[in-house]
């Protein structure tokens, strides 16, 4: 039903609300300004990077905490354009909550990923880690998957390279996969693996409830196509049928509402006009009942 999609759960769009994605930005940039008033290594590195050595002693927390912290201005910098870029349309796709899942998990998983190959080759990937990267690496892959065959441009050095979404996952696993075979590189490459691919299945299996068969989508999905969880058993939006005689809403849904998902599905949820997001609104209102 149109009231089981994220976007449609959210307050009319006059009511702001600040993206997780902004909130992300200011989160990671607060803590950089206090790491650097702050300036003691050695406590940050033993109780809230993540290192093999502070999980055996049980600081879990690590997992979590290294994901706000960063080494130097270039590394948030970097970390920070590629949350903005590809966290506010895959925020717009998935909606709040599963973005926020997606991120963090993204990041915790990478983290494990890079910690287990620290366990298994102490002497390459051994050492305290922090950085936001394995979360942006979830949502590099979470955007080439919902854009699989879409071409769009990405700034690579301040140069414009056109690309599909395919292309970027491919490249992206090729850096993470080169990265691990190149020691003291001084970058967790293997928490970047582990983020994209955490990022990838996490959209393939809760957003478009393909598990664990893969196969990719000829075209990004639709927001109307989006997976959505019933009964611990996917559904999608045209399993959905209506009421018998509900031709009412039937008419509604097929002539007002459809070609707007279509638009959102070219061109995005920001190239929508106030009347047409009024007419989201309205039918948000119209299925809830509220």
């Amino acid at each position: 039903m149109l009231e089981d999609r994220d976007y449609m759960r959210q307050p009319a769009y006059h009511e702001p609300r600040m993206s997780f994605t902004v909130a992300l930005l200011i989160v990671n940039a607060a803590v950089f300004l206090v790491q650097l008033v702050a300036s003691n290594s050695e406590i940050e590195g033993r109780y809230f990077a993540l290192s093999l050595t502070g999980l055996k002693h049980g600081y879990v927390w690590q997992l979590l905490t290294f994901q706000f912290m960063h080494a130097n201005w270039m590394h948030i910098i970097f970390n920070s354009l590629a949350i903005y870029f590809f966290g506010h349309p895959v925020e717009t796709a998935l909606g709040r909550r599963h973005f926020l899942t997606l991120y963090l998990l993204s990041g915790v998983i990478g983290g494990l990923v890079q910690m287990l190959f620290a366990w298994l080759a102490p002497q390459y990937f051994d050492g305290p880690v922090v950085g936001a990267s394995a979360g942006a690496s979830g949502l590099v892959a979470a955007f080439a998957i919902l854009h699989w065959t879409e071409r769009f441009s990405l700034l690579i050095y301040f140069i414009p390279v056109n690309m599909t979404g395919k292309t970027l996952l491919m490249v992206s696993l090729g850096l993470a996969f080169v990265g691990m075979l190149t020691p003291y590189s001084g970058i967790a490459n293997a928490a970047h693996l582990g983020g994209i691919l955490t990022g990838g299945y996490y959209v393939r299996l809760f957003i478009q409830g393909e598990w664990p068969r893969w196969k990719f989508p000829s075209r990004r999905a639709a927001p109307r196509e989006l997976a959505v969880k019933r009964a611990g058993k996917s559904a999608f939006w045209h399993s959905a049928a209506n009421k018998p005689g509900d031709d009412s809403a039937d008419d509604f849904l097929k002539n007002e509402v459809d070609p707007i998902l279509e638009k959102i599905s070219a061109h995005g949820i920001h190239s929508l006009t106030a009347r047409e997001r009024e007419t989201l609104e309205n039918a948000r209102k119209k299925m809830t009942g509220r």
